[in-house]
């Protein structure tokens, strides 16, 4: 029989509920979190048997999307959900983030955390009940934990911070802010903001920290009620005999390989150390004990200069930058590119415009369809000095590229001053620490140099801590990837001079004090603002004029009701004005038409024929147009694109007209009048109401008029002999009567 036991509790004026024992009932740990109508299943299993040959814990987080949970049926082919989104995968890495520091680092055996969307509501995000139910899974499950952890979403809406804002609200929030934290500290954090000031985003850290407590309570009453025993967790000590034995070898090498001046050059001298260990050690030891032991000694090296001396590997001060170069305008045919160079890592980014229709859907669980701008991130293995398989980006890769276009999104042009899709693409080409951050860097000079109206310049600074025994730390401004390896944190912080808008922080401990993260925030905006002065030493502000290979966005208003008009059956005539011009055409239901092109000429000539489709004929209104259909009693003029009237024979000139091919052919060009629309909508044209007006010009004479629209023999204009007669005209027979 299934028991099932239920925990609430209530968060942001909504209930969170936490079930067990109902569901996946084989696994270690398994757990629904409900929030409002979003519900998710979170489980947890691990392994019998470590796993051989690894140094790492073997954590896996699978988010499953399953769009029935929004009522959805998935697009493409097959119509099943394929690979992971990209909003998938930054909720699994947003779970990992937070759980991994919390379990045991010596653990082998694979673990794995499910999280399943089951529904959701559109109103309250999936993301922050997946790291509940993961927290809550592993307190009740049998692998060892130092949780339980809680996640909360803060945004900040007209001055007032408000706990778990809906998505609909953060779409007018300054703040978009997800903290995770234990009881005693911060573990995570994630914000995209728009321009927010440091102390704001303080007070919305403290503000989500308190909020979690209450979290953390439900789990512990969770964990007591329906708790399994915990399995021990293996010690991590290095073998204490081969720590002894290298350290007469090492002590007087490692200080001189530590101190090359170059990436590469430390890594080869600590590499040759390492391999003369294994050859003078290795029948004594084995050589995992021996290489575990060498990298404590470089991390008690690294770290004991840190806190004792002061003294950074490169010789820096605790919160100098390393030495940059900017450069723009490199790739003669790009629409814009930059080259930002911090240290020994280089990003180039480049943009390409493009036109809304190219905007990338969205096929998710989250209430946008689609998205404008995009950034994309590429580390390839030469970036390292390494040699890998290049194939689809990773979890790593889609994290950074996400970081990126969130630190960026708030300085874009809006949607309707700037009608165009944007894709910014980040290629390091050298990565030695921060290659996030130098990408953010990177980004904003780009977009400037393709004359994209920014708003503000964008820089990003990676912070890091070192903490000691005794309860001492440091925090470093821009870190290398050495001190990011063994140091306690990665608090990346991009913003404009006005305020942040991104922020990422991991930990390798298990939680962050709240003073700490104000300390690293404060000297983040201290980096950030020396950065932001170096880049505008190469572009100030976005360049005037798009580059001449971007296409021209033109936008023009039509009648919603005439937008079956410009599409046409099937799509035929917005396929035939594309063909034509070659421009693309986007339409909105509002009636919004953007018309693009990098020929100014091609964007006008589709612009004359959209607006000819939609514009209604006026009468009295004159108009040029093509002669396409001649009848014996009559012409056919096409005035607007798809639009034709008839010249009758009596109104081709102003004079009789015996036949009308002795006047027009078809093809001419000829100029008319409107003179009436009758009630079924046809059009009635008139010549002849050309000539009489010009004939009221003083001055004016027939002849003066362009031959393509008067292919008739010119004549002078002559006033008429009486009221109501006719017009004595040279060369012309006897009068042939009334005209008909």
């Amino acid at each position: 029989m299934i028991t099932s036991s239920s925990f609430d509790c209530e968060v942001g004026g909504r209930k969170l509920i936490i079930d067990t024992g109902k569901l996946a009932g084989q696994a270690s740990g398994a757990v629904t979190a409900r929030y409002g109508d979003t519900v998710v299943l979170v489980t947890v299993c691990t392994s019998d048997k470590p796993r051989e040959g690894i140094d790492f814990l073997p954590l896996t987080i699978d988010y499953e999307e399953r769009l029935y949970a929004a009522g959805k049926i998935p697009g493409g082919f097959i119509r099943r959900e394929g690979r992971p989104s990209q909003e998938a995968t930054l909720a699994s890495r947003l779970t990992d983030r937070p759980l991994r520091p919390l379990l045991p680092k010596a653990w082998r055996n694979d673990i794995q955390v499910v999280i399943t969307v089951l529904s959701t509501d559109q109103e309250n995000d999936p993301d922050i009940l997946a790291v509940i139910g993961g927290s809550a899974a592993l307190s009740i499950s049998p692998i060892p934990f130092d949780g339980p952890v809680s996640a909360v979403h803060v945004g900040y809406i007209n001055n007032e911070l408000i706990l778990n804002p809906t998505l609909a609200q953060l779409e007018n929030s300054q703040l978009d802010l997800v903290v995770v934290s234990t009881k005693q500290a911060i573990v995570m954090l994630e914000a995209g903001a728009n321009e927010a000031p440091e102390d704001i985003t303080l007070k919305a850290i403290e503000f989500a920290h308190q909020a979690n407590q209450d979290i953390i309570k439900l789990q512990e009453q969770l964990q007591q009620a329906c708790g399994k025993p915990k399995l021990e967790a293996p010690a991590s000590e290095v073998n204490p005999e081969a720590l002894a034995a290298i350290s007469p070898i090492v002590d007087d090498k490692l200080a001189q390989a530590l101190s090359q001046p170059e990436k590469s050059l430390r890594e080869q001298a600590l590499n040759e150390l390492k391999k003369e260990l294994v050859e003078s050690l290795g029948e004594s030891f084995p050589e995992e004990d021996i290489i575990a032991a060498f990298e404590t000694k470089v991390r008690a090296e690294i770290r004991g200069n840190l806190l004792d001396k002061k003294k950074r590997i490169d010789g820096r001060g605790l919160a100098d930058i390393r030495p940059i170069s900017c450069e723009v305008g490199l790739l003669p045919r790009t629409h814009g590119s930059a080259l930002f160079t911090r240290g020994q890592t280089q990003v180039l980014a480049i943009t390409t415009l493009g036109s809304i229709g190219k905007e990338q859907p969205l096929d998710g669980l989250g209430i946008e369809e689609s998205k404008r701008f995009i950034h994309h991130y590429n580390f390839p293995p030469f970036s390292s000095g390494e040699t890998k398989r290049i194939g689809s980006p990773g979890r790593r890769e889609i994290g950074h590229g996400a970081l990126v276009e969130r630190a960026i999104t708030p300085v874009l042009p809006k949607d309707e001053d700037f009608p165009y899709t944007i894709r910014l693409v980040s290629e390091v080409l050298s990565s030695s620490g921060s290659t996030s951050m130098a990408s953010v860097c990177a980004a904003s000079l780009s977009l400037m140099d393709a004359g994209i109206p920014t708003k503000a310049a964008v820089a990003g600074v990676a912070m890091g801590l070192v903490t000691g025994e005794k309860g001492d730390y440091i925090i470093l401004t821009d870190i290398e990837g050495i001190e990011d390896n063994y140091g306690d944190m990665d608090f990346k912080i991009a913003g404009t001079a006005k305020g942040i808008t991104a922020m990422q922080m991991d930990t390798k401990l298990t939680g962050i004090s709240l003073e700490i993260v104000g300390k690293a925030i404060n000297q983040a905006h201290q980096g950030r603002l020396s950065i932001l002065e170096t880049m505008q030493q190469t572009i100030s502000s976005s360049r005037p004029e798009l580059s001449q290979y971007a296409p021209r966005m033109y936008k023009i208003t039509i009648d919603p009701d005439k937008i079956g008009a410009v599409i046409g059956t099937g799509g035929k005539t917005i396929r035939s004005i594309i063909e034509q011009t070659k421009a693309s055409i986007d339409i909105d239901n509002d009636g919004t038409v953007i018309i693009g092109s990098p020929d100014e000429e091609a964007a006008r000539k589709a612009i004359e024929i959209i607006e000819g489709l939609t514009k209604e004929v006026e009468v009295g209104a004159t108009y040029t147009g093509k002669v396409t259909r001649l009848m014996d009693f009559g012409a056919f003029v096409e005035i607007l694109p798809g639009k034709e009237g008839l010249v009758h024979i009596s109104e081709l000139a102003d004079y009789r007209v015996a036949k009308v091919e002795d006047v027009v052919k078809v093809g001419d060009e000829v100029t008319v009048k409107v003179i009436n629309i009758d009630e079924m909508g046809r059009v009635n044209l008139s010549r002849r109401a050309v000539f009489e007006k010009l004939s009221q010009v003083p001055g004016a004479r027939v002849q003066d008029a362009p031959s393509k629209d008067y292919p008739f023999k010119k004549r002078e204009v002559r006033p008429p002999q009486s009221k109501g007669g006719y017009h004595n005209r040279p060369n012309r027979g006897p009068s042939r009567g009334p005209r008909r």
